[in-house]
């Protein structure tokens, strides 16, 4: 069994880019956002899709093509710099947007915390490298957490499986060499952090 293709797998399966899309599917389809018309959920996972996958996507593109990084999984920590800096900025205009949906304030709250994420692990890598992958499930373990806790829906099962990949994603990025188990714990943690408080406050 080829356990470098498998990992390589869950890296880009489990990416950054595509877990806002991952937890917007499920607010839409396993908790009271279910009700909102065809309309609206299409309107949001536009939304999120532009933001959160297409604008970023390009922004690596056009960084690549200049050559501000070396490869689009920037392992070099001094290239992410820019990248988080825009992807920062994309959540916050995702959160400006979706705005436009009163009755959409929580999924705001879930775009400003992947900012408060993004901008957590922009200044972390001025000076560290944090696992960005693992930050992201971290985050997204709080978002289910907090659902779970204020009722927006029963979370259980989402959250038993984003707990299962998250380990199964910290095992991968441990056997490519990406990070060190310092650095996947932090990323992780942190990202629950983040994530909680900004939810809460925010």
């Amino acid at each position: 069994m080829n356990y470098r293709k498998i990992a390589n797998g869950l890296s880009w399966m489990l990416h950054p880019f595509f877990l806002p899309l991952y937890l917007m599917l499920v607010l839409l389809t396993l908790t009271a956002f279910a009700h909102y018309s065809p309309g609206a959920k299409f309107y949001l996972l536009w939304v999120v899709v532009l933001y959160t996958i297409i604008i970023p996507m390009l922004a690596l593109g056009v960084l690549r093509s200049l050559g501000r990084i070396s490869d689009y999984m920037i392992r070099d920590r001094r290239e992410r710099l820019l990248p988080l800096l825009i992807g920062a900025i994309c959540y916050v205009l995702c959160a400006v947007t979706i705005a436009r949906l009163p009755s959409a304030v929580f999924l705001r709250k879930f775009m400003i915390a992947a900012a408060c994420c993004e901008t957590m692990c922009l200044l972390v890598s001025t000076r560290w490298k944090i696992s960005l992958h693992l930050t992201g499930m971290g985050a997204a373990v709080a978002m289910l957490v907090v659902m779970n806790v204020v009722g927006v829906g029963n979370m259980l099962i989402p959250l038993t499986v984003v707990i299962l990949l998250s380990g199964a994603l910290a095992s991968a990025r441990l056997y490519l060499g990406c990070h060190t188990p310092l650095q996947i714990a932090a990323g992780f943690f942190g990202g629950f952090a983040v994530t909680t408080l900004a939810v809460l406050f925010f």
